[in-house]
Parts: C-alpha cells; structure tokens; sequence
C-alpha cells in the first residue's frame, strides 16, 4: 500500500466515523440539545472575541495613518 493509498483509506474511515456520529447525535433527542447547547455557547464565546480583536486592530490601523 502506497502512502497516498493509506491516506485514501485514513480519509474514508474518519469521514464514515463522522457520519455516523453525526446521525446518532441527530437522532438521539438529548445528545442533539447538547449538540445544539454547545454551539451556542460557543458561538457565543467566540464571536463577540473576534469582533472585539477586529475592532482592536482597526483602532490600531486608523492610529498609523
């Protein structure tokens, strides 16, 4: 088996493992609200820090010219 075989192969089993965890949390009624709690408090983490260090390095930029 050549490298870029194994890579193929590696490649087909991680995306089948996340099918199929994908459809168990997709139909299992409390594993999809955690799914979907956890999207929300990381979304809820991590965009208003992006925006924060947007703004931060737009001040920075408007300071330079």
């Amino acid at each position: 088996m050549t490298d870029e075989q194994a890579r193929t192969a590696a490649n087909v089993v991680l995306a089948s493992i996340g099918v199929a965890a994908a459809y168990v949390v997709l139909t299992t009624p409390s594993l999809r609200r955690l799914a979907l709690r956890a999207t929300q408090w990381w979304l809820g983490a991590s965009v208003p820090v992006y925006l924060l260090n947007q703004v931060r390095q737009a001040w920075v930029e408007s300071a330079r010219a």
